[in-house]
């Protein structure tokens, strides 16, 4: 029977877990923070849950127009309030269950759980430093290391817990902050001021580039700008942090350009540190690179015979869904099962800001450089009749093709639950469908999944003929 040994519980470790139990191999998980890792404890299911919050705030601020009112005498729907102390502990709860759950899978299968910290002594050897004491040794015929990422300080903004915080220390406050100053627009920077302003806190978010979500599409990144502005959120452009010092019961954020910003407290959202430090990976022959990320390829080997690595500790794409495919993957071909190499072309992903967005595939920038041959169109959501039904102002649809064979390559969706309608997008993506395919499928009337359709027949190909972009 083949021994796996693997070195982190979150969702890369236990996906892969599973599948090894699954082909029969014996399987032991060390793990030290808790299963699920920090995806479940302290980053991707508590932070969604807040957000789950604070769209349901942003729903009934915002419902006015459809003939809502609260109360006997309530014209105005500002005045809606937030028990962040309620809301922190609900998050908490469900990630502990969550985790729970985990355990539960993973007992289910035979997988034995290891409580502790490991570190490789060999390319077949782990060595757990247990939690209650001592340590273990455990043969291994294939290691996958799977210990995630950690959040990026700042060298003059250090964390105290109480008005400096990191993204997994918010679920500690028991009042809402006053005044939050989020440093960094990216994904999770944005993820947070959006849902920090929608429960009340006023926000300013400092974004060290030109627009809020630099990475992200282009058209989308401005849909969220501007719903952030008309909420009231202060954007900070072109503004980064040199220091954030804590004053009192209060923060001062100083810019590079000696602007001053003052706050009750700030979130530090600058990125994430891989945790490889102290793995032993020199004693194993695994590499790194110059940030500390572990080098895989698509089917997860490190540069070590039988050690595998998935997740965030890899920088590749850093996402729940990327860990949990780089961990089946890695236990796929390390046991000789059927195994299709990670194409990170075919891969959704979603901000979770209100709107979401959530893209699959080739992006308008891939399309705009001329790294794709691809024709798009984009469909603002304000035609379509269940937005209006549901007094959806901000949001569209965006598909793109292959010129002549029609294949789609990619799509933007901006919507609420926009991560639940990319998925006829990723399907289409995943199986080289075509748009005359993707329009042939029966959608609900009325729907906004009804968009993506509608984008597709206008992507009907003739020839070479190019679509217009309809915005």
């Amino acid at each position: 029977m083949t021994r796996v040994v693997i070195i982190g519980g979150g969702p890369g470790g236990y996906e892969a877990a599973l599948v090894a139990a699954q082909l029969g191999a014996e399987v032991c998980v060390v793990d030290r923070d808790g299963l699920g890792g920090s995806a479940v404890l302290t980053d991707c299911v508590p932070s969604k849950t807040l957000v789950a919050t604070a769209e349901v705030i942003n729903q009934v601020r915002e419902s006015g127009e459809l003939g809502v009112r609260i109360g006997r005498s309530a014209p105005d729907l500002g005045d809606v309030r937030t028990d962040i102390a309620k809301v922190n502990a609900r998050v908490k709860a469900l990630a502990h269950n969550q985790s729970e759950d985990v355990g539960r899978s993973l007992q289910r299968e035979g997988v034995r759980v290891v409580r502790g910290s490991g570190r490789m002594a060999g390319p077949d050897r782990v060595v757990a430093t247990l939690a209650d004491g001592g340590t273990e040794e455990l043969a291994a015929d294939v290691v996958l290391l799977s210990t995630g990422a950690r959040p990026r300080i700042l060298p003059d903004a250090e964390p105290d817990g109480e008005r400096i915080l990191t993204w997994d220390q918010v679920y500690e406050l028991d009042e809402l902050p006053e005044r939050l100053i989020v440093v960094g627009s990216g994904v999770t920077g944005a993820e947070f001021a959006g849902a920090y302003n929608a429960l009340g806190s006023d926000v300013v978010l400092v974004s060290s580039r030109d627009r809020v979500l630099p990475t992200e599409d282009a058209d989308a990144a401005t849909v969220i700008e501007d719903v952030f502005t008309r909420r009231g959120m202060t954007v900070l452009s072109r503004s980064r942090a040199e220091r954030v010092e804590r004053r009192g019961d209060g923060v001062v954020v100083t810019l590079t350009d000696g602007r001053i910003v003052e706050g009750t407290h700030c979130l530090l959202a600058v990125g994430s540190i891989p945790n490889t430090g102290d793995l032993g990976l020199d004693t194993a022959g695994v590499a790194t690179d110059e940030r500390g990320f572990i080098e895989v390829d698509k089917v997860s080997r490190t540069t070590a015979r039988g050690v595998y690595a998935a997740g965030d500790c890899t920088g590749v794409l850093m996402l729940a869904s990327v860990a949990a495919m780089q961990g089946r993957i890695a236990m796929a071909h390390a046991l000789g099962d059927a195994v299709s190499p990670l194409d990170l072309e075919e891969v959704a992903a979603t901000v979770f800001t209100a709107p979401e967005i959530a893209t699959v595939g080739w992006s308008q920038h891939d399309l705009d450089s001329g790294r794709v041959q691809a024709v798009g169109i984009k469909l603002p959501l304000t035609r379509n009749p269940r937005a209006k039904m549901q007094g959806i102002h901000d949001g569209f649809v965006k598909l793109m093709c292959r010129p002549g064979t029609g294949i789609v390559v990619g799509g933007v969706v901006v919507a609420p639950h926009a991560s639940e309608l990319i998925h006829p997008v990723s399907v289409a993506v995943s199986c080289r469908l075509t748009v005359d395919q993707l329009a042939h499928a029966f959608t609900v009337y009325p729907s906004l999944s009804g968009s993506i359709a509608e984008a597709a027949r206008r992507l009907h190909v003739r020839g070479q003929q190019t679509p217009r972009k309809d915005s």
